[in-house]
């Protein structure tokens, strides 16, 4: 799987490139909008820290079960128009949630959240495959990824804010306003560029793209790391607030500065990528990638100030998508025919984890203590980018011209 770096991958990006991120950016707005004001929903819906870290899952959780759905639509009915609908829905989500009366629903609320942005992001990856060859695939990956990130860098960082002076609801409505905002923003940049549906509904086609993609060993070895990484990463992000609260920091707006971190270590590594690659190699990546991980997990383990909880958040970050890219191209090269449909997936068995982490930790933290559970998670990520540059490598897909299936 080679890869170009430096400036000539990035001249040879296609313009649509930016539009895409910019609906990466509005759909990742709120993906972590409440993880900082959960202490204030616990307190005013008079619930424990985990049921209100439940709201993050349940997000999750929806994202995830209607992601072979989303690829399969995206392929069929054209990648473009379903984010547009489905960015709409998201901020629909966020205004209603906003007033909602009881935890039932804003619960009900995320749920519709979640499949608002579940057409969004895997959906995003797919075009990016569709118009970038595998050689400037990872480059561009990382642009895309850039959007999500500054989404995720301003969501989690005004949320702490906004929660400081307008409360939780106050959130929610801003970025409901501005993530409708930007489906307007989108629809008017895609507009005069073919945005029709990709083909007839076809459920044998559509099974036959299943049996493409997981007749690649990648592709078992694929999600099931995506999987791990969700629940060891993400997992810890409905957290921070709380154990920012044992060591005095109430502030939501610190909170959501920690948060913020990891938005922008993966805003370095979009930067970075095209330079570090040609130098450190997949292999390498994704080995410093998972060490990255790990080590940062270990050190937030034994609650460091805020301040050193912020940098851990941003190296983390960084690792994370050294990791995490590098898994994405190998998802992205399972299938040539039916790329939206294996990001789906991809991007279902992702927040399947993100949905089993918080579950996983709030375990870990009630029976076995903050410290024996953080470090678990840190040896996990360690592992799978050891395992991971051992076992994966390129494979051709079974789709592409003149290659027979894998037997």
């Amino acid at each position: 799987m080679r890869q170009t770096g430096g400036r000539d991958a990035l001249a040879g990006l296609p313009p649509a490139l930016n539009i895409i991120a910019l609906s990466g950016f509005a759909a990742s707005l709120s993906t972590r909008a409440l993880d900082p004001v959960l202490p204030r929903i616990a307190s005013e819906f008079s619930v424990s820290i985990t049921t209100a870290a439940g709201l993050a899952a349940v997000s999750a959780f929806t994202f995830a079960v209607v992601q072979p759905a989303i690829g399969a639509l995206a392929d069929m009915f054209g990648k473009a128009r379903l984010m547009i609908v489905c960015l709409a829905l998201l901020g629909l989500a966020s205004l209603l949630g906003a007033m909602a009366t009881s935890f039932e629903l804003l619960f009900l609320c995320r749920i519709l959240a979640g499949i608002g942005s579940g057409g969004v992001f895997p959906v995003a990856l797919g075009l990016t495959g569709d118009l970038v060859g595998p050689e400037r695939r990872q480059v561009a990956i990382g642009r895309v990824l850039g959007g999500s990130m500054t989404g995720n860098l301003l969501g989690a960082t005004a949320s702490g804010v906004i929660g400081d002076v307008l409360g939780w609801r106050g959130v929610l409505t801003v970025l409901g306003l501005l993530v409708i905002i930007a489906a307007l923003a989108v629809a008017f940049g895609f507009r005069g560029k073919p945005i029709s549906p990709g083909g007839p509904m076809d459920f044998a086609g559509l099974r036959r793209s299943y049996r493409t993609i997981f007749s690649n060993p990648n592709a078992a070895i694929c999600f099931t790391a995506v999987l791990v990484e969700g629940t060891c990463v993400m997992g810890t992000f409905p957290y921070v607030a709380a154990f920012l609260h044992e060591l005095g920091q109430e502030s939501l707006a610190i909170a959501g500065l920690v948060i913020a971190g990891f938005a922008v270590g993966g805003l370095i590594y979009t930067l970075t990528v095209g330079r570090l690659l040609p130098r450190l190699g997949v292999n390498g990546m994704m080995i410093a990638g998972g060490a990255l991980v790990g080590l940062q997990l270990a050190i937030i383990a034994f609650g460091p100030p805020w301040q050193a909880q912020a940098a851990c958040f941003i190296a983390m970050g960084m690792g994370f998508y050294m990791l995490h890219g590098c898994i994405q191209v190998f998802a992205s090269e399972l299938t040539e025919t039916a790329r939206g449909t294996a990001m789906s997936l991809h991007s279902f068995f992702f927040f399947i984890g993100q949905t089993t982490g918080p579950i996983a930790y709030g375990f870990g933290l009630s029976h076995a203590g903050k410290v024996p559970t953080m470090l678990m998670a840190a040896v996990t990520m360690l592992t799978l980018g050891l395992v991971l540059a051992r076992i994966l490598r390129a494979r051709p897909p079974a789709d592409a011209i003149g290659v027979a299936p894998d037997r």
